[in-house]
C-alpha cells in the first residue's frame, strides 16, 4: 500500500513543482515586500548573509509565481564593523530560493535599516557604537532587473 502511494505521488509532486518554477519571469520594477528571519547587527560584517521570506505573493498576469513564505537571502552591503566608520547597515537582497535552487536577483538598491528603538523628540534616530534589528523587520525592494526562472 506504501509503495503505490509513493509512486503515485512522486510523479504528481515532480509535475507540480515543474509547472510552478519552469519559464516564469518576473519583470523589473517588481517590488518585494519581505520580512528578516534573524536579528541583523549594526556592526556585522560586510557580506554577512541574511535570510529573509517575501510577507506577499508575487503575482504577474494575475498569476501567483512566489508565493507568501518564499525564503530569500540578502547580504549586508556596509556597517559599523571598523568602530572609526560612520557608514550605516544597509541589507540587499541577493537570491531567491525557488524550487530548490537559488537565483540570483539584483534590486535597485539597499536598503538602511536603523534602530527605531532610540529616537529623539524629532524623531532621528540615535544609536551608539552598535544596535541590533530584530528578526521581523519588514524591508521593499524593487528588482532592477527581470528575474527568469
Amino acid at each position: 500500500m506504501k509503495t503505490r502511494l509513493i509512486c503515485i505521488a512522486t510523479p504528481v509532486l515532480a509535475l507540480l513543482a515543474a509547472t510552478l518554477v519552469s519559464g516564469a519571469t518576473i519583470p523589473a520594477g517588481t517590488n518585494l515586500v519581505v520580512t528578516t528571519l534573524e536579528t541583523i547587527t549594526s556592526v556585522d560584517t560586510i557580506g554577512t548573509r541574511v535570510p529573509m521570506q517575501l510577507q506577499n505573493n508575487v503575482a504577474v498576469g494575475g498569476k501567483v509565481l512566489l508565493p507568501a513564505g518564499t525564503r530569500l537571502m540578502g547580504k549586508v552591503t556596509s556597517s559599523r564593523k571598523m568602530v572609526s566608520s560612520n557608514q550605516r547597515l544597509k541589507v540587499d537582497a541577493t537570491e531567491l530560493m525557488v524550487g530548490g535552487r537559488n537565483v540570483p536577483i539584483k534590486t535597485t538598491g539597499a536598503s538602511q535599516l536603523d534602530n527605531t528603538r532610540f529616537k529623539t523628540r524629532n524623531d532621528v534616530s540615535v544609536s551608539r557604537a552598535g544596535y541590533s534589528v530584530p528578526r521581523g523587520r519588514v524591508i521593499q525592494y524593487q528588482l532592477a532587473q527581470p528575474v527568469s526562472f
